[in-house]
């Protein structure tokens, strides 16, 4: 399933954009040299940002295999970004070859690849919306078509949030979307933070914003108002590389990677 069918002349290259950013700090070929100039500067003023890009990722497979291996089988990726393997439903598939995944994104050259998240196992299920998260009805309602939420769904925005501003308000795309899910469901989120170097992250959000994407780092306490009403899971909200750490995690960095991370249960 995806919504619509690409169009060449959608993708804007006249000025960057997050998901080919995000691409490029990953070493992906999907962007443009608009994005690599505003890639640089971020570089530029946070030199650990691959790195981030890379610890980020490691966050979603060892959050989706942990929520997989707890019995939950329907997966909903807002977000997705540029496909790399492993995707999220190849992470998940190998825990339970059953489980059906959505993803969600609002980016054209994200549709131009959206074959490579199709590819599911016989007995699992995979599909692709192409829809904004500022509008989770909209998400919600296509989701429908291959996920029951009578029964537990995953929900990941990973590395959404902070490209959501204020008034957008965030809190109020996370709170429909949690309740539309059913009890047993899981909440995965990563976000990046100001608070230990806030005069960088100013020079770093101001690079998104000039290219016209929103962004707005978030304190520890702003990111926990996400989880209200939530059960955390150990160790609770964490530094992304302390989050259930992997045997040889290492990354050789000297400095801190400033991205807060959690995992909850609805009760």
């Amino acid at each position: 399933m995806t919504d619509a069918g690409f169009n060449a002349d959608d993708i804007d290259t006249s000025k960057p954009q997050s998901a080919r950013m995000y691409d490029y700090f990953l070493d992906g070929k999907d962007n443009y040299p608009v994005d690599w100039e505003a890639a640089e500067k971020v570089i530029s003023f946070f030199p650990a940002v691959k790195e981030m890009a890379r610890v980020n990722r490691d966050f979603m497979h060892r959050a989706a295999r942990l929520i997989a291996e707890r019995g939950v089988r329907q997966f909903l990726d807002i977000g997705t970004g540029i496909p790399t393997e492993p995707n999220l439903h190849q992470i998940v598939q190998r825990v339970t070859p059953e489980a059906r995944v959505v993803y969600a994104d609002n980016d054209p050259i994200v549709l131009r690849h959206s074959e490579a998240l199709l590819h599911s196992t016989p007995e699992g299920g995979t599909a692709y919306i192409q829809a904004d998260a500022r509008e989770p009805e909209k998400i919600l309602a296509a989701a429908r078509e291959i996920l029951d939420f009578e029964q537990p769904v995953s929900l990941s925005l990973v590395a959404l949030l902070h490209l959501v501003a204020e008034e957008d308000d965030p809190y109020r795309i996370v709170s429909e979307l949690l309740k539309s899910l059913a009890p047993g469901s899981y909440l995965a989120l990563s976000h990046a933070t100001g608070d230990f170097d806030a005069e960088t992250w100013e020079r770093v959000v101001e690079v998104y914003r000039k290219g016209g994407t929103s962004a707005q780092v978030r304190s520890r306490d702003e990111f926990a108002g996400f989880f209200a009403g939530l059960e955390l899971i150990d160790p609770g909200i964490e530094l992304a590389e302390r989050w259930h750490p992997e045997p040889g995690g290492q990354y050789g960095r000297s400095e801190q990677i400033p991205l807060y991370v959690g995992v909850a249960r609805i009760p």
